[in-house]
């Protein structure tokens, strides 16, 4: 039986991966007049009069909603929120497990970005933070870019900012095996899609020293107009040479190759084509943009992929449980660039510098101190912003 079988097996065996479990005992009269009526009631006043109390009366404080219009499903691409919801089960598992933050999956029975937007901040009250999950570009741009400006909780779109902040860790500790600077590396990143994006912007701001996007249209640039609007505002910060032409031209000289796009598009020759001790993370699932015995045949110093059967997997639970359990513990409004960075950072420091080599650059997504060392960092961050 092979993992898709055994997966499906299970899955009609648990009958859904989460459940409510209570916390508050209810065995005698006295129990349930506390925890509901008549006394619920008081607290339903402290609430009434101070709001912010809900952060302390209620659950809130460590409930997140993870939501998904089902429109780009774990490679799935649009297959609607309803079938969608085993994966949204899935990410709530990965909260509990990692960093024991409650989180309820909520799938939107809508494609329309008024719609989406809307319904989520008409129920952002129940919730002290907000996971968009497997919703399709440009569209989730403009969804995530809203709620950041009308919700007073934290909104973070794990597609975009987690891969990105994943991958900067990953890179982080890549750089240091290779002897390479973060502001020397020239990174190529194949698909210019929601994570594509994030993950050019965050390393930016991590200080690489240049970038160039690749998508179907050949090498983003600024001489270039796009119809996508992500496209034409990554094309201002990237590319500095303004160098045109396809994935193959990109990485003549390049350090890095990223790829969160398609199945082995990476040759040998465009390998052999990078600088010394290239980096390539190939993060197409299930079969990335070149395979990682291919990679290191052809010259590779560090291979990194998205998958568990190989080393260096480059995962988002290594961030959004640690990220989002900070965050609450502070009650953070929002999640900023400096709490990405120090996010990124805190995944990075999990392996010792001495222990870091091609095949040990990142945290195996098992390891548990992971979200710890995140939530510190990023509860640090956000209390050095607010100061």
């Amino acid at each position: 039986m092979d993992i898709k079988e055994e997966a499906l097996k299970k899955h009609y065996e648990w009958q859904g991966k989460i459940e409510v479990i209570s916390r508050a005992p209810i065995e005698t009269r006295e129990d349930l007049s506390l925890a509901y009526t008549p006394g619920v009631a008081q607290a339903c006043l402290e609430i009434k009069d101070k709001p912010e109390l809900s952060y302390e009366l209620t659950r809130r404080k460590n409930l997140v909603a993870v939501i998904t219009d089902g429109t780009a499903v774990l490679g799935l691409g649009d297959i609607g929120g309803l079938a969608g919801m085993p994966v949204m089960e899935g990410k709530c598992c990965l909260f509990k497990e990692f960093a024991d933050v409650d989180a309820f999956p909520l799938c939107v029975k809508s494609k329309d970005v008024d719609e989406i937007v809307h319904t989520i901040e008409l129920i952002s009250d129940s919730f002290g933070g907000i996971n968009l999950e497997d919703i399709s570009a440009p569209r989730c741009f403009e969804i995530e870019r809203r709620l950041k400006e009308s919700l007073d909780i934290p909104v973070f779109h794990d597609d975009q900012h987690g891969t990105a902040v994943v991958v900067g860790a990953a890179l982080i500790n890549a750089a240091k095996c290779a002897g390479k600077k973060l502001s020397d590396l020239t990174v190529v990143i194949n698909g210019a899609g929601a994570a594509g994006i994030a993950i050019g912007k965050f390393l930016l701001k991590l200080g690489i020293g240049d970038l160039m996007m690749v998508d179907l249209c050949g090498i983003i640039n600024s001489d270039t107009e796009y119809e996508n609007p992500a496209h034409n505002e990554i094309k201002n910060v990237s590319n500095k040479g303004i160098r045109k032409g396809s994935l193959a031209d990109a990485m003549k000289g390049a350090d890095v190759f990223v790829g969160v796009s398609k199945p082995n598009l990476v040759t040998d020759e465009m390998v052999q084509s990078m600088a010394e001790k290239p980096i390539i993370f190939a993060m197409a699932n299930p079969t990335p943009e070149i395979m990682p015995d291919k990679a290191k045949a052809a010259g590779a110093y560090i291979v990194g992929t998205g998958r568990s059967d190989f080393p260096n997997q480059i995962n988002n639970v290594l961030v959004f449980p640690g990220l989002f359990k900070g965050a609450l513990s502070v009650n953070a409004k929002q999640i900023t660039e400096d709490m990405k960075l120090a996010a990124a950072y805190a995944i990075a420091s999990v392996i010792p510098d001495n222990e870091i080599t091609p095949e040990n650059i990142i945290a195996s997504p098992l390891n548990k101190a992971v979200a710890q060392s995140v939530a510190k960092a990023v509860a640090e961050s956000w209390l050095k912003e607010v100061k």
